[in-house]
């Protein structure tokens, strides 16, 4: 018998819960379910037909407003994904013309078959559609290196670990969850926590703020 892959929808269910419970002002940051005509035209727009996982996702959340809830980058919405894609497709192709579509270590810097679900700072985080054995595969595209960052075997998994970091506690790769004194969401580096932003653990395990 094999195991059943962590659901996206199952994921987003218990970050939303927690997120209403006890941080409620990055909770209403996280967008309604996109349009699925407005998914349809992003697969369109960017010629690849999106995974479940990133399907599902959008049905939770199309995007949320520019704003970092969960750990990285802001996720995209539907019309983001496009944007985002775009513009990294415009900048691979200018690369290859320059002979730089690669970085020193012989690294991709962007691949046409990488979606997009969250950016900033020029990052992006994206679903790999690459082959059967990376496909599903999420990962951290940085504008100042090539590859996968930080990578994790699927959308579910990564958001399930968000998950289970917010209920029970513990850390998503190096960061942790903390709430600020208005009780919004942000992720640290235990370690880089200053004292004076008056930051606190998030609660776990049926604690309250």
């Amino acid at each position: 018998m094999t195991d059943t892959p962590p659901s996206v929808r199952a994921a987003w269910a218990r970050i939303d819960a927690w997120l209403a419970a006890h941080a409620p002002r990055s909770f209403a940051l996280l967008a309604p379910p996109a349009d699925p005509s407005d998914v349809e035209r992003a697969q369109q727009e960017t010629g690849l037909r999106f995974p479940q996982e990133l399907l599902d996702s959008l049905a939770c959340h199309d995007g949320s407003h520019g704003s970092p809830v969960l750990p990285g980058r802001p996720l995209l919405p539907a019309e983001g994904i496009i944007a985002v894609r775009r513009r990294a497709m415009d900048l691979l192709e200018w690369a290859e013309q320059q002979g730089w579509a690669e970085d020193d270590e012989g690294e991709q810097t962007w691949h046409p078959m990488w979606v997009p679900f969250a950016e900033g700072d020029g990052d992006a985080e994206v679903i790999d559609l690459r082959t059967w054995e990376t496909y599903g595969l999420v990962g951290t595209v940085h504008h100042d290196e090539g590859g996968l960052q930080d990578t994790w075997p699927s959308l579910g998994a990564y958001l399930t670990a968000i998950a289970d970091a917010l209920d029970h506690g513990g850390t998503v790769g190096v960061t942790a969850p903390y709430l600020t004194p208005d009780r919004a969401l942000e992720w640290h580096v235990p370690a880089h926590v200053r004292p004076e932003r008056a930051l606190t653990p998030a609660p776990a395990g049926g604690r309250t703020p």
